[in-house]
């Protein structure tokens, strides 16, 4: 194996893209494949890469978060899609949150310009354990390719549902019934917040639990992931649900100084703010009961749904029984697995197992070691975490939970964020260096 083997690439997201990227800019000839703009999955509707299907929010800025240190590490790596994403971002207090179509006709240019990606447009739908690949087809992976993937690990695959949240014009918005603010006051006036009462929150809760749910056609199972749960989902696990969770009124205070009972808050889609989505109502339910029960909140008595909520299939592998911690298919070297695939959860996630693969790849090709990220990093605990054996494996976001404990303990939670950040930094900066040596 050498340098000069073209690599394949399949599937043209966040993962896969990072992956071309990383061959591409250290002189590896790569074939880009995705069905796209020929054909669209249930979910994607933009023609460009890297399209962010679910929300526009990448998480928190700051690094001392979970997410925050994951996007600072990838910024170390020279991330294409971080950084582009910063370069695209809207106005979302502390969340990194981009204008989406900007973004992804951004990436898809660079791409495009790179004189060694060559991209093509087809399903690709066998494998070839011969052939150098990485497989970053996502949660919405063809049949025929996961039926391909299936037989190679002789493992089955699971599934859990994703849902993705409605999308409101701007000026449909009552104003008068809404408030602009983040949360605490971090960030400006990021969030258009839509208040309700108590009797206005109860009349919405009893129609949400009881409103009527989209067929779900060609799912296997009914698990549901906790991270991407549907609003009415949640709800139907007691009336006060959403008001300790994406409802939640904490860290609010109205046009009036006083804290609502419950609290609906809008982020914007695009710079110009004409377009907003419903954060954290990811749902299920039929179109029309969308409508008809979002309505209810006093804020969206007209609104104008640009865009409905959608729930489709999330497909990943057993990755602690097929894959090592190079995100390498174990009984086939040649064969490399990255994205929500990969069994990480989220787009900064599924962006890091892309950039790791096409590094590995790299190595691999020349012959040299594949260094292991630092288990001290947020990438290096998450990689961890999805390749140790253990039963019922979930896909799994960046978090403090998965991370080593400090050597020192330390009771402000800030602090201890802190450090946390000070040592992960170090220890990428070290993987960094060793990416350097054969």
């Amino acid at each position: 194996m050498n340098k000069n083997t073209k690599i394949l690439i399949i599937g043209g997201g966040l993962a896969g893209c990072e992956s071309a990227y990383q061959l591409a800019k250290r002189g590896i000839d790569v074939e880009l494949i995705d069905i796209k703009p020929r054909a669209f999955t249930p979910a994607h509707h933009n023609p460009d890469f890297a399209e962010l299907v679910c929300s526009n929010s990448l998480k928190a800025k700051s690094p001392t978060t979970s997410s925050g240190l994951l996007k600072e590490e990838l910024l170390t790596l020279d991330s294409i899609i971080i950084k582009t994403a910063f370069e695209n971002s809207v106005a979302a207090g502390g969340a990194l949150a981009v204008e989406r179509d900007a973004f992804s006709k951004n990436i898809t240019d660079i791409l495009k310009s790179m004189p060694n990606i060559n991209i093509v447009c087809k399903e690709y739908k066998e494998i070839d354990i011969n052939v150098p690949t990485i497989i970053a087809t996502g949660p919405l992976t063809t049949d025929n390719l996961a039926m391909s993937l299936k037989n190679l690990t002789d493992d089955e695959h699971l599934y859990f549902f994703d849902s993705a949240a409605p999308i409101v014009s701007a000026e449909s918005i009552d104003y008068n019934n809404a408030f602009w603010g983040s949360r605490y006051q971090k960030g400006g006036d990021d969030y258009l917040n839509c208040p309700m009462d108590k009797e206005q929150y109860e009349l919405f809760w009893n129609e949400l639990i009881t409103a009527s749910c989209a067929e779900l056609k060609g799912f296997e199972g009914k698990e549901v992931f906790e991270g991407c749960m549907p609003v009415e989902v949640m709800a139907k696990r007691g009336i006060d649900t959403l008001r300790y969770g994406p409802l939640k009124p904490v860290g609010l205070r109205d046009k009036f100084g006083n804290r609502p009972y419950a609290v609906v808050q809008l982020r914007a889609e695009d710079n110009d703010k004409t377009l907003f989505n419903l954060v954290g109502f990811q749902t299920n339910l039929k179109f029309g009961e969308q409508k008809r029960v979002f309505s209810m909140i006093p804020a969206l008595k007209n609104a104008e749904f640009i865009r409905y909520g959608v729930m489709h299939r999330n497909t990943y592998i057993n990755a602690p029984r097929c894959l090592n911690q190079f995100f390498q298919l174990k009984k086939f070297p040649n064969l490399f697995i990255a994205g929500q695939l990969s069994g990480v959860e989220g787009y900064v996630e599924s962006t890091a197992s892309g950039l790791i693969a096409g590094i590995n790849m790299y190595k691999y090709l020349n012959g040299d070691l594949m260094p292991e990220v630092p288990k001290n990093t947020m990438i290096g605990s998450l990689i961890n975490y999805i390749t140790t054996p253990k039963d019922n494996f979930q896909p799994m976001n960046a978090n403090f939970g998965i991370i080593p404990p400090l050597d020192k303990k330390y009771r402000d939670k800030k602090q201890r964020y802190e450090q946390y950040y000070i040592r992960a930094l170090e220890e990428i900066n070290k993987y960094k260096l060793s990416l350097l040596s054969r």
